[in-house]
């Protein structure tokens, strides 16, 4: 027996170290799977939850861009979810203001959509595209309408936008908001079907 306690604390302490490695990594969720509270639906389509995930609907008749905004603001974070793009074109908006427009925000969204344009860099009521991915590229690590792993970090006036691991745009002291809200976009004009889940944030002071 005195021969299998180290074994056995060894085993513990890699276990329970492990275990930490996993959770204690500074994010915290923005969605508690069950609930939209944190978030605000806007005008245009329909924001419910099912089966723990967020589901953005909404018709072609629909003008409106259906806007699921955060109820804080934020200045410098990484924010990771996943999403699944079944039909028309969506995006994770940050840093982002109100405005009183179809489109509801003004402000940078990362590019989600049925296309190889995801992971891109939009600005809303400004500049446009401010940065646009190489297809190629994108094709080679992201399958439209399969779960996909989006990452955006903003510190001070730098943007790095991921997706599944890999770098899809990046700047570097840029001249857009550096403080605004989350939101997650159904595009107007078109036959919405967007889902969301797993979303966290780690905030840096």
């Amino acid at each position: 027996m005195h021969r299998k306690l180290p074994l056995i604390l060894l085993l513990t302490f890699i276990t329970t170290t492990h275990a930490a490695d996993k959770t204690d990594d500074g994010f915290k969720p923005l969605f508690d799977g069950k609930t939209l509270n944190g978030w605000t639906p806007l005008p245009g389509g329909k924001w419910e939850v099912k089966d723990g995930v967020i589901l953005g609907t909404a018709p072609k008749s629909e003008r409106r861009h259906g806007m699921l905004l955060s109820k804080k603001q934020y200045k410098d974070f990484t924010i990771r979810l996943k999403f699944k793009t079944v039909s028309g074109c969506s995006g994770l908006y940050f840093r982002v203001e109100k405005t009183k427009s179809n489109v509801a925000v003004k402000g940078f969204q990362a590019e989600i959509d049925p296309t190889y344009e995801t992971g891109g860099l939009y600005e809303t009521g400004g500049r446009g595209w401010v940065v646009k991915p190489d297809p190629e590229k994108i094709k080679k690590f992201y399958k439209p309408g399969e779960w996909t792993t989006m990452e955006v970090t903003a510190k001070g006036r730098d943007v790095t936008v991921k997706v599944n691991g890999h770098v899809t745009a990046e700047l570097k002291n840029d001249k857009g908001r550096t403080e605004g809200y989350f939101g997650m976009q159904m595009h107007g004009g078109q036959n919405m079907h967007v889902e969301f889940k797993d979303i966290e944030i780690k905030v840096y002071e």
